[in-house]
């Protein structure tokens, strides 16, 4: 018996998978909602905030980890000796202590403007220390020590540093403060609250110093919505790290985000040599290792917006004002606006790269705020 070509097995094996990836693609499509399910939209942006309520950093690509993109928010300010966290709500200045990270090197340095003692008007002269991006157990073990620290409602162990590393803080805040640390992988997580319970996501999950949830996404066609406002009121336009996103994306309609259940991150189309039927098989039989969040609330909004990250300049009402006016469209929490949304990674995630494409694989309306995130 003659041997098929590899043409021929081409062929039988489109005869055969033609049928079944229609199936599914059909069955993607309805969704169980019967909501449609918006295009792809492409990622613009990338930001990790290594230290809780300072400046970003903006980076071409990031290990998306369980607990969020890696390095994000793992540090934190903490009164002390409460050991009470301290963030831009009440000490807007934060967002001038600017991390930046050293890949060759793996280390993470922290610099910040403080005033010369006795001469308020006098230039910021910088104080910065360097440590560790990575720092392995037994380095914890040697340089830090572990203590409680709280963020909201919620005590959780951390890693202190020495007071000598960060003493020259203390004049920056104007108070004894502390820089505590959280591992990624620990073994006492920070288990996620309110939408992200146990109970309602349907597994554990936990995050370092983030407010309530890992991963924090933006609509650029949102922003520039809400931009068209304040630019109609004779304000000026902001840009979306007033909001503080780890993932920016180009958005379909302003605010159809609202609705996302589900989300893929996947190379594009276009950046793939060929895009086959196979291809699109695997997607869809969810074969290939694309990282999947789990989109569980909108993101309710305090007076952080306000604040400039480059000036630490609060403006009096902008654009707090204007979302009050129309983006209080939660349920589960009226008497605040909403923008972004909170998600939670499955897995252990994968690179998330600039330039790669969001894929909406559900959507809801049926997103409710749940009080107690924290």
């Amino acid at each position: 018996m003659a041997r098929a070509n590899p043409a021929q097995i081409g062929i039988i094996m489109a005869i055969w998978l033609l049928p079944l990836s229609i199936y599914f693609l059909l069955n993607r499509s309805r969704n169980r909602s019967n909501l449609p399910i918006p295009s792809p939209t492409k990622i613009t942006g990338l930001f990790i905030y290594p230290i809780k309520s300072c400046h970003s950093i903006p980076v071409r690509s990031a290990q998306l980890l369980p607990t969020g993109l890696d390095l994000d928010r793992q540090w934190m300010w903490v009164k002390y000796p409460e050991r009470k966290f301290l963030t831009i709500r009440e000490h807007a200045k934060m967002t001038l202590i600017r991390p930046t990270y050293d890949a060759e090197t793996d280390t993470l340095t922290i610099t910040a403007p403080t005033p010369i003692l006795g001469f308020a008007d006098s230039p910021a002269a910088p104080i910065s220390f360097s440590i560790p991006a990575h720092p392995t157990a037994a380095w914890l073990a040697e340089n830090t020590t572990v203590v409680a620290a709280t963020i909201w409602t919620t005590t959780t162990p951390s890693h202190e540093y020495s007071s000598a590393l960060t003493a020259p803080f203390n004049a920056f805040f104007g108070t004894d403060v502390r820089l505590v640390y959280k591992p990624p992988t620990s073994p006492s997580p920070r288990a996620l609250t309110g939408n992200g319970k146990k109970e309602l996501l349907g597994r554990a999950a936990s995050t370092c110093f983030a407010d309530v949830m890992p991963v924090l996404i933006g609509s650029e066609a949102s922003l520039a919505e809400l931009n068209a406002r304040l630019q109609a009121q004779g304000e000026s336009a902001i840009g979306a790290t007033r909001f503080r996103p780890n993932v920016l994306v180009q958005g379909h309609e302003p605010w159809s985000e609202d609705r996302w259940k589900t989300v893929r991150i996947a190379p594009s189309r276009a950046s793939q040599p060929t895009w086959t039927l196979l291809a699109q098989l695997q997607r869809t039989l969810r074969l290939d290792p694309a990282p999947t969040l789990d989109v569980v609330a909108r993101c309710a909004r305090c007076h952080v917006p306000n604040v400039d990250p480059e000036t630490a300049e609060a403006h009096a009402r902008q654009p707090w004002d204007t979302l009050m006016k129309y983006r209080r469209v939660d349920p589960g929490i009226r008497f605040k606006p909403c923008f972004g949304m909170l998600c939670v990674p499955r897995g252990s995630g994968g690179e998330v790269t600039v330039g790669m494409q969001v894929e909406v694989d559900a959507v809801t309306e049926k997103h409710r705020y749940v009080q107690g995130m924290g």
